[in-house]
């Protein structure tokens, strides 16, 4: 049976989580995680300060299925299954040992797979004491008066046959993100610090909530089946908003098109991140590009698991029927602003004193579906079109072969395989051949329009893509030809 349950689908990053919902449960305020290299005979310790367990409630946290998933646990509680410690640690390593300190009295008892497997009379051998060899990783529990050391051993998962130290390196660095990820609430709050080989793990905020710029919809909270639940919809800047670094630590462990989505929470610790929980109109939602800055924050107590169908691995949520309209009218407000964000590359709303924005663009929405046409009213186009005379039905002719042959298809793929929407709004244009283009159009305001200067500076303020270039617009003066 043993053998069976270490194909549950743990990694190790999340079979490690598992082990710290134990510590957090227990009243622990700090976790270290200490990975040995020494090749297949390689070790992982993880120690806190929790409450630790006498020798009674060694035996019964060792054994499989002490506890009922039906039991009533209390609200900090993070369990559920009472396999969490045994199901995650032999889906890693073949060898389990647990030392718990407790009123200055140490007790230790292990699982050893081999034995198991070796034992002709198929008894379920739970033996006192660490191995032989295993005493020396014991020791840092000495040091406290309360706390556990889980031990693995014999992590075939790990570190098989012809494993390099440098992939162990890069299995740790997968489990330091999923870690700061998983628990970055509790990290950020204090109420827990996580050391990997005594460096802390710095938590990862997945809704950059310490942003002026990040929107948020403000907090919802509504009951489903006797239970409350809350949900709060968060649309991240856009990338030419934020600072390189912080667009690459946002992007999350998976990239921002897989990390766009619902974050489950249970007690402050998270299910699920980045998900949309089978939920949409018609169709299950998929993870789209311009839904990428989406991104909800969803929180649920302990006692809903089993409305949640939440898994053994604590890694998946069914939202249930009752709540599945309301989290889908709400999701859907959060996807269509966070379209609007990554299609207009996270450009200000205007005041209701600057009026809207006159674009170059519109899409007109047909019977046969959509077509973008260039806007003839658009301050710039008007005004070739005004000058044409005779050329009229030329340029008109240009402007419908421009329609006609935008290449959807090309920016959908480029935008998709760069992660990123073409450049735009003369991004990256030298500012004199900027400036050049702007007093053209102001000229041919203030000229032919009949504007005042101020005038035309007002409405070029309000025209694409002349907006976002407001300290131009300023600076703007009447130049008449020679």
């Amino acid at each position: 049976m043993i053998e069976a349950l270490r194909g549950l689908g743990y990694s190790a990053a999340t079979a490690l989580a598992d082990i710290i919902d134990n510590s957090i449960a227990a009243h622990a305020t700090t976790v270290d995680l200490t990975f040995i290299w020494n090749g297949t005979s390689s070790a992982i310790s993880i120690l806190d300060n929790g409450d630790g367990m006498d020798d009674v409630l060694l035996d019964r946290a060792m054994r499989l299925g002490e506890r009922s998933p039906l039991e009533q646990r209390s609200g900090g509680d993070l369990g559920r299954f009472g396999l969490g410690l045994k199901t995650a640690s032999f889906s890693q390593a073949r060898r389990l040992t647990v030392a718990s300190r407790r009123n200055s009295v140490t007790s230790t008892l292990r699982w050893d797979l081999d034995i198991l497997r070796d034992d002709s009379s198929g008894s379920w051998s739970l033996l006192e004491g660490p191995a032989q060899s295993s005493e020396g990783y014991l020791e840092g529990l000495e040091n406290l008066d309360h706390g556990t050391l889980v031990l693995w051993e014999n992590m075939d998962r790990i570190v098989p046959r012809g494993v390099r130290a440098q992939d162990f390196l890069e299995v740790i660095d997968v489990i330091e993100k999923h870690l700061a990820m998983v628990f970055h609430r509790y990290i950020a709050s204090r109420k827990l610090a996580i050391r990997i080989n005594g460096r802390p793990v710095q938590a990862w905020d997945p809704f950059l909530e310490s942003r002026p710029d990040t929107w948020r919809s403000g907090r919802d909270r509504f009951s489903v089946n006797g239970y409350e639940i809350a949900v709060e919809g968060f649309v991240l800047p856009h990338k030419d908003r934020l600072p390189e670094k912080t667009w690459a630590d946002a992007a999350g462990p998976d990239g921002w098109t897989s990390q766009q989505g619902f974050y489950v929470y249970r007690n402050e610790r998270l299910l699920v991140a980045g998900h949309w929980l089978g939920l949409g109109r018609g169709r299950s939602w998929t993870k789209e590009e311009p839904f990428r800055l989406a991104r909800i924050k969803l929180d649920i107590p302990n006692s809903a698991d089993e409305d949640w169908k939440i898994d053994i691995r604590k890694s998946t949520a069914r939202p249930p029927l009752e709540a599945r309209p309301r989290l889908s009218l709400f999701a859907e407000d959060v996807r269509q602003r966070a379209r609007k964000v990554f299609a207009f590359r996270g450009k200000q709303e205007r005041g209701p004193r600057s009026g809207p924005v006159a674009p170059a663009w519109r899409a007109d929405r047909l019977s046969g579906g959509i077509r973008y046409r260039i806007d003839e009213n658009h301050t710039a186009v008007a005004a070739v079109l005004e000058q044409a005379g005779s050329l009229r039905a030329d340029v008109l002719a240009m402007l419908r072969i421009i329609e006609e042959t935008v290449p959807v298809q090309q920016i959908w793929l480029d935008t998709a395989e760069a992660k990123d929407t073409p450049q735009t709004g003369f991004e990256g244009t030298p500012p004199d051949e900027l400036r050049a283009i702007m007093q053209t159009v102001f000229n041919t305001l203030v000229r032919r329009k009949g504007l005042s200067q101020e005038q035309a500076r007002r409405q070029m303020a309000v025209t694409e893509p002349f907006d976002a270039w407001s300290t131009f617009v300023e600076t703007m003066t009447f130049e008449p030809k020679e």
